[in-house]
């Protein structure tokens, strides 16, 4: 492989386009400003990247920021958003139904869980809005195929190996910071899988610093970011394949360290130096979105967070699971909310749920309810409009025991992707949804 026949060579004007690039960039914020030649040629080409992408490359400021929270393990729609003016309802849940004087209700016919008084809050403020039905066609119960399929919005049929979120920022955020997105938990999710990885996970901030397994990690990524010398032998060079980095593969080694290094400390600074300004839940949840809010008041140019609260799998003994985790579910978004409003930051933010289906109309004979289809999912901002979308499904006319959807949840997606990042949802979703009205 030719070392050279990707770089591309600083223009007259550098200090100027240098200057307007580190303006945007925490990598810039974070390094010297006497750079060495193979980061001039790093920024030179992040920021030529940049400029040919449809979607510009956020400051960190003033740029829109999706949350996506998963609501992992099959939520219960029909005890979520409850539909207690069916007598169907109670026919198929004499035990575990939500009673009609315990609703949080929203209109003469439906009501959300009485443990939701942060949702029914956000609901009255305008913020809230509750998209019915959510599916697709030819529904999957395992918990692993139906994850798969949100994650990369494919068809019930086809197997997609990049993730929804991966393919926006693929098409989207070339030259981006690297943390243009982040999820909180152990793993990256499959819907942040994309054709050049972008983005980051970590569970907490203090796990971003280097630590050392059979060897000194943090020596050898500032070894990588010395410009006078490659790190030890020369078969760093021989990596095979494409790169697409617009430089040598040395120089992506040296990037990728860069990268790492600089995205750990600066998240860790701005988890550290930002206090939250609402009192958050103290459960996995609210402290998860806790960080989140402060990543954004730190300005941290992060386009999408993601992150999950488990525990949605209620086969047995339902009553009092879901209710938990719905109280936390709801308390800890509205605790979000009332930390961006106190930021300035709220209508910066659009947050949206799913869950990789619903569960089946009757309850079981555990009290509780089985892998089902079809659910409702929210979304949240200050520039969310507040509403009932879709049809709640008739509780009568089912399939195998199943809600039947009538919201494909790619028009949530389509419609995140046009209405609020402004992205080409189409190029990302292979084909053209329907858009709601939901931003």
């Amino acid at each position: 492989m030719n070392r050279d026949h990707h770089i591309i060579e600083p223009p007259t004007n550098t200090l100027h386009t240098r200057r307007a690039f580190m303006r945007t960039s925490i990598l810039g914020a974070a390094v010297s400003w006497t750079l060495p030649v193979f980061l001039e040629r790093t920024f030179m080409t992040l920021d030529a990247m940049a400029a040919d992408s449809e979607v510009q490359t956020a400051t960190g400021k003033d740029g829109a920021i999706l949350v996506v929270l998963q609501m992992a393990g099959g939520n219960d729609g029909l005890n979520t958003v409850v539909p207690y003016a069916d007598d169907a309802y109670y026919k198929a849940r004499p035990i575990i139904g939500i009673k009609p004087d315990q609703v949080l209700k929203i209109n003469d016919a439906i009501g959300l869980h009485p443990r939701l008084t942060g949702l029914k809050g956000l609901y009255d403020d305008g913020h809230l809005g509750i998209v019915q039905g959510v599916g697709y066609p030819n529904p999957d119960r395992s918990h692993f195929r139906s994850t798969d399929i949100w994650q990369t919005a494919s068809d019930a049929d086809r197997y997609e190996t990049h993730g929804w979120l991966g393919k926006y920022f693929d098409s989207c955020c070339q030259g981006a910071d690297p943390t243009v997105g982040i999820a909180l938990g152990s793993e990256m999710p499959l819907s942040f899988a994309a054709a050049e990885p972008k983005g980051i996970a970590f569970a907490r901030p203090e796990q971003l610093r280097w630590r050392s397994g059979g060897g000194d990690m943090e020596s050898l990524f500032h070894e990588l970011n010395r410009p006078d010398q490659a790190p030890g032998d020369a078969t760093v060079s021989a990596i095979s394949g494409g790169t697409k980095h617009g430089g040598s593969p040395l120089e992506f080694l040296q990037r990728t360290a860069l990268d790492a290094q600089v995205s750990s400390q600066k998240i860790s600074e701005i988890a550290e130096k930002f206090q939250s300004k609402a009192d958050y839940p103290r459960n996995p949840l609210g402290q998860s979105l806790s960080l989140i809010s402060r990543l954004i008041a730190g300005g941290l140019p992060t386009r999408v967070y993601y992150v999950s609260q488990g525990g949605y799998d209620t086969h047995t003994q339902q009553v009092g699971n879901h209710d938990r985790l719905l109280e936390d579910l709801g308390n800890s978004l509205a605790a979000f909310v009332k930390d961006l409003k106190a930021q300035g930051n709220f209508d910066r933010v659009v947050l949206m749920t799913f869950s990789e289906f619903g569960r089946r109309v009757a309850q079981n004979g555990s009290n509780g309810t089985d892998h089902g289809a079809a659910a409702p999912l929210f979304v949240i901002g200050g520039n969310a409009k507040a509403g009932l979308y879709g049809k709640y499904p008739s509780l009568t006319e089912l399939d195998r025991g199943d809600l039947v959807f009538n919201v494909d949840f790619r028009s949530v997606y389509a419609t995140v992707l046009e209405q609020w990042l402004k992205a080409p949802s189409e190029k990302v979703l292979g084909r053209k949804f329907p858009l709601l009205p939901i931003v």
